[in-house]
């Protein structure tokens, strides 16, 4: 299901044993565009310490009532490794965070998620989660590839021919954690439109300068159909969305990979 990751913010995580917070901020990988964790305010029982939460560790969200449950203990979050968000996330403290938790690293595999298609093929029962072994090979890059969404929130969006607007906001895939679109909002120019670009649509982002480039003109951008947040994301809708780019829908491409990955298990 396709939702306004805008959601996520103040979600309650509940622990097997009770909660453990509420959602502050995401990262996401900058490469693929796959939410990777959530940071959790712990409301005052660890003290000010803000803890990391992978969407592996998720097995149920409930929209409705604001809660994604998670299969974790209270003792295995208090006892996990400590994050600075005002730093940024390193490779090594990934790993060392997937490590204690005994899950796959997602940079190495042929898929969204590593060995798998979803986060939910990664998570271990609770009884055997442990600090991994100091031996287990990481084949890891230097650098992370995280952005947190309130750093990349107002980046300006730049069309072939012109600044269009600026990114509001971010639509996630529940089931992947993948962000299928950016929001763009373009009220400097057409008051009160908004309007979905998806991140296999941009060229290229300057980090240092805060800017989205698309392969698009201004004018393309301005005939999109517009995007209402009150109205559910329907598949007919981004069918028409993608019929108007002239792209192909991330969903058959996603669907080849499901049937190649299932003949290999």
């Amino acid at each position: 299901m396709l939702t306004n990751a805008a959601y996520l913010k103040d979600m309650v995580i509940r622990a097997t044993d009770g909660d453990i917070g509420t959602v502050d901020q995401f990262y996401f990988d900058d490469k693929a565009w796959v939410i990777r964790y959530l940071t959790v305010e712990t409301g005052g029982w660890l003290g000010d310490r803000q803890v990391l939460i992978s969407p592996i560790s998720i097995v149920h969200a409930d929209w409705q009532s604001w809660r994604l449950e998670v299969a974790l203990t209270k003792l295995q979050v208090k006892n996990s490794p400590g994050i600075d968000t005002h730093q940024p996330v390193s490779r090594q403290h990934e790993a060392a965070y997937l490590d204690y938790y005994g899950y796959s690293y997602y940079w190495i595999g042929p898929n969204m998620w590593g060995p798998v298609l979803y986060p939910s093929g990664l998570p271990i029962p609770a009884a055997t989660i442990k600090e991994a072994p100091s031996g287990r090979s990481r084949r890891e890059s230097k650098d992370s590839h995280l952005r947190s969404n309130e750093a990349v929130t107002g980046y300006h969006i730049e069309a072939q021919d012109g600044e269009i607007g600026h990114v509001e906001g971010f639509v996630m895939d529940d089931e992947t954690w993948a962000i299928r679109y950016l929001e763009v909002a373009t009220k400097n120019w057409w008051p009160g439109k908004k309007v979905l670009v998806s991140p296999s649509w941009i060229k290229r982002v300057s980090w240092t300068d805060s800017k989205v480039y698309i392969g698009l003109s201004r004018e393309v951008v301005k005939k999109a159909p517009a995007f209402v947040e009150s109205a559910p994301i329907t598949r007919e809708y981004e069918d028409q969305l993608h019929r108007y780019y002239g792209q192909p829908p991330y969903w058959l491409h996603e669907a080849e990979q499901k049937s190649s990955f299932s003949l290999t298990v």
